[in-house]
């Protein structure tokens, strides 16, 4: 890696780090679930441990399932129900939302077609919505519905699973609300990671320092409407949740990353340690209790930090997954299988 890649790396990384100091939390966690939310965490467990059990070592960032899930106190029990590994009846589509500057760092990120190849063996598909890097929610909420009533209509129920990480989220929760044709084509919203009600970085962050991805190698990102990190300030997100609700047509999901200590990676540890004044239950990035959808099923908590549950730096930049990206393995494949077989099953038990 030469001295460019590095530094440019801690460049992304100071759009929102800022060291502080804080007790570190000890496992396993406490957590609370806020009234309106179903607790479903049984039954994804059971899902996603028979996946990985299935594949094994020979899934990309495998790990046993103990490590993958968030070591808590409150355990769902399971339904001890068998669970269906065959092809998808339905063949859901998840078209996946992503953050803050993703189009700046996709073409150096490099992601890899894994993930798309093991859905496919399945008869479940994924692509990549594109939003802009450094727009708000509304300006991003109108490019998902664009992207979304652009895909070829086919017959029968809607078969579109929007997956929103991280600023996805919010942007694909504002696009629910703004525009009730994508109850067309949408079934349900899943948010990884979601930034749904805010973080408290975003509150003394400036656009300015967001702007620095613009200058990330081989980005391909504009300055957009300029409002990405305004729509992340907590009161901004609190205040539009107060207001607004998804159409009732469309289910939603939530799944938590809420690490170990010791699976956060050294660039996140400074914004963990600067949450952890707030609340240590946090993933480097945002709390776990504002990642949660009001009025959505809790599908889990996942054992990984912000960026290890969807950015593939481990795979495509070794260096940097060896030593700032330190704990970026992850199970992704296995996950995103996982998130859609349990909304297969859940809405066919609900007639949909």
């Amino acid at each position: 890696m030469n001295r460019f890649d590095t530094a440019t790396f801690l460049a992304m990384a100071a759009v929102l780090l800022l060291s502080a100091c804080a007790t570190l939390p000890t496992a396993p966690f406490d957590v609370e679930l806020p009234p309106g939310v179903d607790d479903a965490r049984g039954r994804f467990a059971e899902i996603f441990c028979s996946v990985l059990e299935r594949d094994g070592a020979s899934l990309p960032g495998y790990r046993p399932c103990t490590d993958a899930l968030s070591h808590v106190t409150s355990i769902a029990p399971g339904t001890g129900r068998t669970v269906d590994l065959g092809p998808s009846h339905r063949r859901y589509l998840a078209a996946v939302v992503p953050g803050v500057g993703y189009s700046c760092i996709a073409e150096w990120l490099q992601p890899a077609t894994t993930p798309r190849e093991h859905l496919a063996r399945f008869a479940y598909e994924t692509q990549m919505v594109e939003v802009d890097a450094l727009s708000g929610t509304a300006k991003n909420a109108g490019q998902i519905r664009d992207a979304v009533m652009a895909l070829p209509r086919e017959p029968g129920p809607p078969r579109v699973v929007l997956v929103g990480y991280s600023k996805g989220a919010p942007d694909v929760l504002e696009a629910l609300v703004r525009y009730p044709e994508l109850g067309e084509r949408v079934v349900a919203f899943v948010s990884i990671a979601g930034a749904v009600g805010g973080s408290p970085l975003a509150n003394d962050a400036t656009q300015r320092q967001a702007d620095l991805l613009r200058h990330w190698p081989k980005a391909k990102c504009d300055a957009g409407d300029g409002g990405a990190v305004a729509s992340l300030r907590t009161d901004v997100r609190k205040a539009w949740l107060a207001t607004n609700r998804p159409p009732p047509g469309i289910r939603l999901y939530t799944l938590v990353t809420l690490p170990d200590r010791d699976r956060i990676s050294e660039v996140l540890v400074p914004t963990y340690k600067k949450l952890a004044k707030i609340d240590p239950r946090n993933d480097g990035q945002v709390i776990y209790s504002d990642q949660i959808v009001p009025g959505s099923t809790l599908l889990g908590f996942l054992n990984a930090d912000h960026w290890a549950v969807v950015l593939p730096i481990d795979r495509s930049h070794r260096v940097i997954g060896s030593t700032l990206a330190n704990h970026g393995d992850y199970p992704r494949e296995a996950l995103l299988e996982s998130l859609l077989r349990y909304v297969e099953e859940d809405l066919a038990a609900n007639g949909k």
